[in-house]
C-alpha cells in the first residue's frame, strides 16, 4: 500500500476539521432554541459537566443565560462556562469568562470563585524557569488578590499553597540567572540576584543556596565583612544545612573566623552593608 500524498492527507485533514464542525454546529442546533424551565436546564447543563462532555455543558450554561438572563441561574451559568473552559484547558477563555462575571456581578455569591478560576487558570500555564515567567508573575497577583480578597474561604487556602510554589518558581528563576552571571564573572549582577531571592523570597527552598552564593561572590570581590555577614545569617538559621558546612569550610580557607550567634539585626538587615 502506497503513502498517502501530501494533497490526499491535506484534503483528509479538511474533512475531519469540517465533520467537527458540522458536528458542534448540528450539538449547539439540538441544545439550543428549545425553551425549559431554568433549573431543568441548568441541572442538564450541569449533568453534561459531570459527564465531562465539556462542549455541550459550555452550550446550555450560555443557554441558561440566553433563556433566562435576569435569573440568579443565568449568574451561575456564567462561572460554570469558566469552569467548563477550565477543565477542559481552554485557559484564557475561563479567564475571559470569569472576568466576565466579575465585572457584571462584583459583589455577587460566585465571585469569589471566580477570582480562584482566573488564578488557577493562570498557574496551570506556568512554564519551567529556563523561560520567561511573566505568566508566573500573573499567576502570583491573581493568587494574592484571592488571599486578600477573600481570607477565610477554602480558595485563599488553596491559593496561599500555590503562592508558595509560584514563589518558588520566582526564587528558582533568580538562583538560575545569579549562577549565569557568577559563571560568566559578572559578580555584582549576580549578588543583586541572590540578595533578591534573599530578600523577596526567604520562605523558599532555595535561601539557604542564595546565602552561600552571596559568600561565594563577596568573597571574590574581596568584600570579606560582607561574606562573614552572609555566612553568619546561614549559620544561625540554617545551621544543619549542608550549604552551611560547604561556608564553613570556605570561609575557614579563607582565614576568617566564623561565630554564629542570635542576629542584633534582621536577616536582610544582616546582609545590607552598614544597616542598621
Amino acid at each position: 500500500m502506497k503513502p498517502a500524498k501530501p494533497i490526499a492527507l491535506a484534503l483528509i485533514a479538511a474533512a475531519v476539521s469540517l465533520t467537527a464542525c458540522q458536528s458542534k454546529a448540528k450539538r449547539q442546533e439540538e441544545l439550543a432554541y428549545v425553551e425549559r424551565p431554568v433549573e431543568q436546564l441548568y441541572n442538564q447543563a450541569a449533568a453534561r459537566l459531570d459527564s465531562r462532555a465539556y462542549d455541550d455543558a459550555i452550550l446550555m450554561f450560555n443557554e441558561v443565560e440566553r433563556q433566562h438572563p435576569y435569573s440568579e441561574w443565568a449568574r451561575r451559568s456564567m462561572v460554570m462556562t469558566a469552569y467548563a473552559q477550565y477543565k477542559q484547558h481552554d485557559y484564557e477563555e475561563a479567564i475571559s469568562s470569569a472576568r466576565r462575571y466579575i465585572g457584571l456581578h462584583p459583589g455577587g455569591s460566585e465571585a469569589a470563585y471566580a477570582y480562584y478560576l482566573i488564578a488557577i487558570s493562570q498557574f496551570e500555564q506556568i512554564v519551567d524557569v529556563g523561560r520567561d515567567q511573566g505568566t508566573t508573575e500573573a499567576a502570583k497577583a491573581s493568587l494574592v488578590d484571592v488571599v486578600r480578597r477573600f481570607p477565610t474561604s477554602e480558595y485563599a487556602r488553596d491559593a496561599q499553597v500555590k503562592l508558595d510554589m509560584v514563589n518558588d518558581q520566582l526564587a528558582g528563576k533568580e538562583m538560575t540567572i545569579g549562577r549565569w552571571y557568577l559563571r560568566s564573572n559578572q559578580t555584582l549582577a549576580a549578588i543583586n540576584r541572590f540578595r533578591t531571592v534573599v530578600e523577596d523570597f526567604d520562605t523558599t527552598s532555595h535561601t539557604e543556596e542564595a546565602l552561600y552564593r552571596l559568600v561565594e561572590a563577596y568573597l571574590t570581590l574581596g568584600m570579606r565583612p560582607q561574606a562573614v555577614e552572609a555566612a553568619a545569617a546561614l549559620g544561625y538559621n540554617y545551621p544543619e544545612s549542608d550549604w552551611y558546612r560547604m561556608t564553613y569550610d570556605l570561609m575557614t580557607s579563607e582565614g576568617l573566623a566564623l561565630e554564629v550567634e542570635a542576629p542584633k539585626r534582621t536577616l536582610i538587615q544582616r546582609l545590607i552593608p552598614g544597616g542598621k
